[in-house]
């Protein structure tokens, strides 16, 4: 396995409406390029995951009153899940992005389940106020696509583009 160093990209994450998943890898490939600037003779990964409902982005809830209004915003309704993925290799300047997108339906959950969600914090750093993987999973009714796309890497996209590097 190879070795591997997390860099933070500091740049503009402000998405172009409507929301499109092109949009989406175009931000990825933005934050790939920052760090490839100071990631010299390095193969870099970049990522950004969005949830649209209504064309809006519900990033992380700024507390649990705004985590409680996405989730009820969510309840018995469907949303996409949009994840940008691109790589940049800083030895020749080559580049690759793409997107994956997955539709996630919610349960009708009640009022008392949001509270018992949100009383437990989970869904204060997680976009779209839920964590599949984690106990947001009793919020969710079913989903069409890619799982690993809704915790936040779709790693059968991120394998494709790593090996067609040779990564």
């Amino acid at each position: 396995m190879a070795d591997f160093t997390v860099m933070p990209a500091d740049i503009d994450e402000t998405l172009p409406t409507p929301i499109t998943p092109a949009a989406v890898a175009g931000i990825a490939l933005r934050k790939a390029r920052a760090v490839a600037g100071r990631a010299a003779g390095a193969v870099v990964l970049g990522a950004d995951t969005v949830v649209v409902i209504d064309g809006q982005v519900l990033g992380k809830p700024s507390g649990p009153d705004e985590a409680r209004r996405m989730l009820r915003q969510l309840r018995g309704r469907s949303h996409e899940v949009i994840t940008g993925v691109a790589v940049v290799d800083t030895r020749n300047g080559r580049e690759a992005s793409t997107a994956v997108v997955t539709r996630v339906f919610m349960a009708p959950y009640s009022d008392d389940a949001i509270e018992e969600y949100v009383s437990s914090g989970e869904p204060l750093d997680k976009a779209g106020a839920y964590a599949i993987q984690e106990r947001g999973l009793m919020l969710v009714g079913g989903y069409v696509g890619s799982y690993t796309n809704v915790v936040g890497l779709p790693l059968e996209a991120t394998r494709r583009l790593l090996t067609d590097f040779g990564v």
